[in-house]
């Protein structure tokens, strides 16, 4: 099991848990988080032990976004910086084959709910919130955070949230499609972590498969849609795991799938 500075990486029953762990800083990211975070994700995508993985953060917030005292007012390092460091493990989520849940406690602000709203879920506590934190200090959303708040909230809202620059919390982006779950603040780890196990259990192949359906779904028409999900479902009927699943069809029992 790897070891890090500034995050703790866990696995256990094929569910791998990454958590950013600057609680001091309400786990800003600086250089060390971000090169940390690469790496964790980086080495989840790379593990058979691992099917799905839960990203969340220590102490009393989930990201607090970019630490403006290990930031740069140069303007070419800082669009590098985001081109290469945030690019990196953003995109190590949304192209991963696993899928990913963030469990957001406390704030998710800046580029930290960047990093929440790329996991193919979210659940959130209760006192916890999605900050656009970007206006109010001078800057733009950075991290792809115009890109999900525009699919989902579509433009009017989305543009709204970005300028008033509001808090949004736990059960308010239920209700606007941010986040699937919200449980009080104290049985937001555990909650996370059944929902994991039980997704864990389900079968690795339709589930990469769809992960990618519906990221194409999004930016494509209705009859590229029925091809890609035609020409993919050809490699699901092959895999064993479909045969798994039929025969435990008839016993009625409960398939254990091998992702293959």
């Amino acid at each position: 099991m790897p070891t890090f500075e500034s995050v703790e990486y866990s696995c256990a029953n094929q569910v791998a848990t990454i958590s950013l762990n600057r609680p001091e800083a309400r786990n800003a990211f600086n250089t060390q988080l971000r090169q940390d975070l690469i790496a964790a994700i980086n080495y989840a995508n790379q593990s058979s032990d691992a099917r799905i993985v839960v990203i969340t953060g220590a102490g009393k917030g989930f990201c607090a976004g970019h630490d403006l005292s290990d930031g740069t007012g140069d303007f070419e390092l800082t669009s590098q910086l985001i081109e290469n460091e945030y690019r990196a493990f953003l995109d190590g989520i949304y192209n991963s084959d696993k899928l990913y849940i963030s469990a957001v406690n406390g704030a998710a602000a800046g580029i930290g709910g960047a990093l929440a709203m790329c996991c193919d879920f979210t659940v959130m506590a209760e006192s916890a919130y999605i900050y656009q934190a970007f206006l109010p200090v001078g800057l733009v959303p950075d991290g792809g955070a115009t890109w999900h708040l525009a699919r989902t909230l579509g433009y009017k809202r989305a543009l709204q949230i970005i300028i008033e620059a509001e808090k949004i919390y736990g059960a308010q982006c239920v209700e606007l499609g941010l986040a699937n779950k919200i449980v009080p603040d104290e049985e937001l780890l555990s909650a996370a972590n059944a929902w994991a196990l039980k997704l864990a259990k389900g079968a690795p192949i339709p589930q990469r498969l769809s992960k990618r359906l519906l990221q194409q779904a999004m930016t494509t028409d209705l009859s590229t849609a029925i091809s890609a999900e035609a020409s993919v479902q050809d490699e699901c009927v092959a895999s064993k795991d479909s045969q798994i699943a039929i025969d435990a069809f008839f016993a009625k029992t409960k398939p254990v799938f091998t992702g293959e």
